[in-house]
């Protein structure tokens, strides 16, 4: 879990971002200072050194596009009916599990 210096700082950051400012050590501590928020000296340079070129906007709204992608599939073409028979796959687990999970308690729904 974040502290609260480390989360103060993440917000003047988003603020900064959000306000296609460049964020740099001299701004979040305004930010802070303004926001009557007493953080450790060192966090906002830490923060500023830690964004120095990325676009912070980007990367939250990328959060979920990337997160845990292997990449694009060789082949292009070839990969989509893959994709449809792993689908398929997944959806005939599910519906063997379902019935086999009625047998596991030795009883069903209407008996």
């Amino acid at each position: 879990m974040a502290s609260d210096d480390e989360l103060a700082c993440i917000y003047a950051a988003l603020i900064l971002a959000d306000d296609n400012v460049t964020i740099t050590d001299d701004k979040l501590a305004t930010i802070l200072k303004a926001a009557k928020v007493n953080v450790e000296p060192y966090w906002p340079g830490l923060f500023a050194k830690a964004l120095d070129g990325v676009n912070v906007r980007d990367l939250i709204t990328n959060i979920g596009n990337s997160a845990g992608s292997g990449g694009p599939a060789a082949g292009g073409a070839a990969s989509a009916p893959a994709a449809e028979e792993k689908k398929e796959e997944k959806k005939e687990e599910k519906k063997v599990e379902s019935e086999e999970s009625d047998d596991d308690m030795g009883f069903g729904l209407f008996d």
